[in-house]
């Protein structure tokens, strides 16, 4: 019978070729380590942990992240400006044991929105797990950007919820990590829009 084929949850299963594993004797479709040789801009690493609805880490989900590089371009056929060296811009990460996740990269630099308003630097993240029919997307800002308070998507979000898509800035020696958490569900749950 002709149709829609039905949505069915993300198993366990998901990982094998999907996420980085060392154990698998080819290369990955995407990794957690966006940086190449060539790429120009502050190199950062964004961790956190990935919680269900009770608070319960979440050790098999995936994350996958889309960004632009540092001068808010794109490698995109549809962004016409020059591309920044071989950044892609994509990577994928799986969860571990505790729910925690690490992507390394290179902060993004500020993009066209709607009507041409500048958006923050932000990343887009993508959050696959078992038991989600559809899997639920998000946006990753900067505490440290004051940008922030005038980008036109954030503006849409509720003042009192904006914190769950800004990632606090900690400075580790002579590093820059961002800490973002995500939670599915529950009284911090984590701001997601319709993809």
């Amino acid at each position: 019978m002709p149709g829609i084929t039905p949505s069915q949850t993300v198993g366990p299963f998901f990982a094998f070729g999907l996420t980085p594993n060392p154990g698998y004797d080819w290369s990955e479709l995407a990794t957690n380590n966006l940086v190449t040789p060539d790429v120009t801009g502050e190199r950062i690493r964004i961790e956190g942990r990935v919680f269900d609805g009770e608070g319960a880490p979440l050790r098999d989900s995936m994350l996958e992240i889309w960004q632009a590089d540092a001068q808010g371009r794109y490698a995109h056929p549809a962004d016409k400006r020059a591309p920044n060296a071989a950044f892609k811009g994509h990577g994928r990460a799986g969860t571990k044991e505790d729910g925690s996740y690490v992507f390394e990269t290179i902060k993004p630099g500020a993009v066209p929105g709607p009507n041409g308003a500048m958006q923050a630097p932000h990343i887009s993240l993508t959050v696959f797990a078992r038991g989600m029919l559809t899997h639920c997307t998000t946006r990753i800002y900067f505490s440290d950007e004051a940008t922030n308070a005038s980008d036109p998507i954030l503006a849409l979000v509720p003042p009192e919820r904006r914190g769950t898509l800004i990632a606090r800035a900690e400075k580790r020696g002579r590093d820059t990590v961002y800490v973002f958490d995500v939670n599915l569900q529950g009284e911090k749950e984590t701001v997601f829009f319709e993809a």
